[in-house]
């Protein structure tokens, strides 16, 4: 199991089919999960997947159609039923805390976790930690939605050669580095910047700025790409991205690895269509066409 991987637990957009269920994605982090947009049946699907109540620390909802949301009961109660120890944090837009109030309390159960709530009311950060800062950015659809996107901090990557160079070795490494500066050697001098992984998770929407924003440097993007191109004019209409534009958004925003996720019931058997389209749009990078249940790591560093 990677540190950092893409778990897929539903690929649909607002029908279910045969073998697509609705949305959910759990990204693994160093240990930590995020649960995004836990659509119908999503408990189930964590069951077929592998995950548990316990692997999730945090859900972030981009916005309140049935598709992204109505697994949340169930998501949250199993967190109550399973006596998750730790707080689970809850990110959704805040026009729709009504929606959120009815599917947390939807049924009768009894309340053993914790849920910290924080509803998205604009663009920026919305959770900080040391291993990353979540932020949310407004996207373009029918009903307020929020894309996230997760940034890990820069770092320095320690270059052997130029600390044998100015014979820097044993315990003195790491003393370089608490302290910044050894015997007149900073720690600049001897590394590099180790640039911060970034992801990003983009919903429902038509092309704006909220998806360039988000999908800025990305090493891995989750978009949706409910359409092909040929059905522009119903994307358009009904607040979506073909795959076509999905792709045109990653090349220009420079990802490295493109999922494609959130597919219209009207398309069969159609997953090389999807890459294709993308490609044509201008994306040379790695392209994932998302099926249910499968694991998606994170690039490793370059």
């Amino acid at each position: 199991m990677s540190a950092r991987e893409l778990v897929v637990l539903g690929t649909a957009s607002q029908v279910p089919t045969r073998h697509r269920n609705h949305n959910g994605y759990l990204l693994r982090w160093d240990g930590g999960g995020i649960l995004f947009d836990p659509g119908e049946g999503t408990q189930r699907q964590m069951l077929r997947a592998g995950v548990s109540a316990h692997d999730i620390d945090r859900i972030c909802v981009t916005h309140f159609h049935g598709d992204h949301c109505l697994g949340l009961a169930g998501v949250i109660q199993r967190i109550n039923l399973d006596q998750v120890p730790h707080p689970v944090s809850v990110h959704f837009p805040e026009s729709g805390r009504h929606f959120f109030d009815r599917l947390r309390y939807a049924t009768a159960y009894r309340e053993t976790a914790v849920l910290d709530v924080h509803p998205v009311s604009g663009d920026g950060p919305v959770a900080e930690s040391p291993a990353f800062t979540l932020h949310a950015h407004r996207l373009s659809h029918p009903v307020e939605s929020f894309g996230y996107r997760l940034v890990e901090p820069d770092g320095r990557r320690i270059l052997p050669e130029r600390l044998a160079a100015h014979g820097i070795r044993g315990p003195d490494v790491g003393r370089l580095q608490r302290e910044g500066v050894l015997r007149g050697v900073s720690l600049e001098e001897v590394s590099e910047v180790r640039r911060g992984q970034r992801f990003a998770f983009v919903m429902d929407t038509r092309l704006c700025e909220g998806v360039r924003v988000l999908a800025e440097g990305c090493d891995l993007l989750v978009i949706e790409s409910t359409f092909l191109d040929e059905d522009l004019r119903l994307a358009t209409e009904h607040g979506h991205l073909t795959a076509g534009q999905a792709g045109r958004a990653a090349h220009e925003a420079g990802v490295r690895h493109l999922v494609l996720t959130h597919f219209s019931q009207r398309y069969t058997d159609s997953a090389e269509v999807f890459e294709r389209q993308a490609r044509e749009a201008g994306f040379t990078g790695e392209v994932t066409v998302a099926q249910d249940l499968s694991r998606i790591p994170v690039p490793p560093r370059t």
